[in-house]
């Protein structure tokens, strides 16, 4: 910095002009604002100089000075370039200006630069991110020359805002798929929660060996993995991710960590996470207070919270997701209030309605279910179907009908549809003697045309995942299936009790 400052002193006593040279470098460091300076007090800036200061700003801020100089390029009546375009419309996007853009647009039409595919790239690319794909959709079809960025920005757009049927059409028809097109599809149903698909796209790249994953692949199959329960394919992918050094990643790393924490390898997800050390972030924390809470590691989560206060992290909303999770899972009432309470006493954390569905289970599982519904009648936001199905849940365990056929009469006005909710008010009926309460129900599902769909299960096995719903037979294999079925139940007979008799007698002596 201070050899280009002696540069800049010489220049100007000696009347020499290294304007361009002066401002790439200041631009290289970065120190925009000296660039920008130096590029004000230029007689006659370059239209390139104009361009290399607005691409600076798109890339580190403040964005808005991005348009400030594109004014000040049409004052100085310059014609803006493909170039000058890229980079505002990547700014726009950032800054969510519809108006602007659409203007923006206009001017680059006028200009007579709608040709260049890079700049269009950048114009349907923008359109995505604002969510206007009827625009951006009418802008891919009308270029004469699309290459393969351009189809991935419209489905990385389509698959980012759930049009995954659109976004899989594009893929099919692309002429050419690069690991990019690959992602963003499998980023998409991840983030969209259709793990299963993700995962078979995954696998399909994998097959086909014409494009290798990278590390933003990695980072978004993991979670899908982590979401199945497919550990074997996860242990294939995180080998791949070690061998290729993509480790170094937090992204990647984090979503190893998530993936050994949620198939409950608790002891590997413990090892990874020392590994991780410094390179630690929140994410990190997280992902492992939530692996031990779910998993019953109750005072090893808690432990670990309290460890990221003493170390000066400041906790998150997902953080206390965890830790209260912690206390519901270990039975511990008064902790977990004290943890609820804390957050906007002492952390300045609005709770949000997972913060308030996990008091309602610690609540509902401790038989205070008073105090759960009081709670949910209290919240500052509408509760959703999640949160009474909690509460319903909780009286169906206890057998508490006062409480459950509150909860049940708000889930059926947020889920007509769904079967489950008659079907555990039934059962509450039923374990209470309420037949006629049960008859009720049956009444009701049968003239609203609610029907319970049939539960189904995946198992991963040689690397794939198969679905199953209740006696099935539409897989290849089911006769071997129902075979071997069969042949284990045969063998978990014996004396005339089942298996799970003998567990089950078993747990009794043992609470003795």
């Amino acid at each position: 910095m201070n050899q280009l400052k002696q540069i800049h002193a010489h220049t100007l006593r000696n009347g020499t002009d290294f304007t361009n040279y002066l401002i790439t470098k200041l631009l290289e460091i970065p120190n925009i604002n000296y660039a920008h300076k130096l590029l004000d007090s230029t007689p006659n800036p370059t239209l390139f100089l104009y361009n290399k200061l607005i691409q600076a700003y798109s890339s580190h801020g403040p964005h808005i000075q991005c348009l400030y100089l594109y004014s000040q390029i049409l004052h100085r009546r310059y014609s803006p370039n493909a170039h000058t375009f890229t980079f505002l419309f990547s700014t726009c996007a950032t800054l969510s200006n519809p108006s602007q853009g659409q203007m923006l647009h206009a001017h680059f039409v006028k200009f007579g630069l709608d040709y260049d595919v890079y700049a269009s790239t950048a114009l349907v690319d923008m359109y995505c991110k604002m969510g206007l794909f009827r625009l951006a959709r009418r802008l891919f079809d009308e270029m004469n020359v699309r290459d393969v960025p351009t189809w991935n920005s419209l489905i990385a757009g389509y698959a980012k805002c759930g049009d995954l049927e659109e976004a899989l059409r594009l893929f099919l028809d692309m002429p050419y798929r690069n690991v990019i097109s690959w992602t963003a599809l499998i980023s998409g149903y991840s983030q969209n929660g259709k793990y299963r698909e993700a995962l078979e796209i995954y696998l399909k790249m994998e097959r086909e060996g014409k494009a290798r994953p990278n590390e933003v692949t990695i980072a978004s199959v993991l979670p899908a993995c982590a979401n199945l329960g497919a550990l074997e394919v996860g242990q294939r992918i995180e080998a791949y991710a070690q061998e290729n050094g993509f480790f170094k990643n937090p992204f990647v790393s984090n979503a190893v960590l998530e993936l050994y924490a949620r198939c409950g390898v608790i002891e590997k997800a413990t090892q990874l996470f020392d590994e991780i050390g410094g390179n630690r972030n929140l994410c990190s924390w997280n992902t492992m207070i939530m692996g031990l809470a779910v998993h019953g590691r109750c005072d090893g989560a808690l432990e670990l919270f309290n460890q990221m206060l003493r170390k000066g992290i400041a906790p998150d909303d997902v953080t206390f997701v965890g830790a209260i999770l912690a206390c519901t899972h270990g039975g511990m009432v008064k902790k977990g209030r004290e943890l609820f309470n804390s957050m906007e006493q002492r952390f300045c954390i609005s709770p949000k309605l997972e913060h308030y569905g996990c008091m309602v289970d610690l609540l509902g599982r401790a038989v205070l279910l008073k105090e759960a519904y009081n709670l949910i009648k209290a919240m500052p936001m509408k509760p959703d179907s999640v949160v009474w199905g909690t509460l319903l849940g909780a009286c169906s365990f206890h057998g508490n009908v006062e409480f459950a056929e509150k909860a049940a009469e708000s889930l059926f006005v947020l889920e007509p549809w769904n079967p489950g909710n008659y079907v555990i008010l039934s059962n509450i009926y039923a374990k209470a003697g309420r037949w006629d309460g049960v008859a009720k129900l049956r009444k009701l599902m049968k003239g609203s045309n609610v029907t319970k769909a049939a539960g189904h299960s995946f198992i991963e096995e040689g690397g794939r995942i198969h679905k199953f719903i209740v006696e099935d037979k539409s897989h290849p294999r089911f006769n071997d299936i129902f075979r071997l079925l069969d042949y284990v139940t045969a063998e978990m007979k014996f004396d005339g009790k089942s298996y799970l008799d003998s567990i089950l007698e078993e747990m009794r002596f043992m609470e003795h």
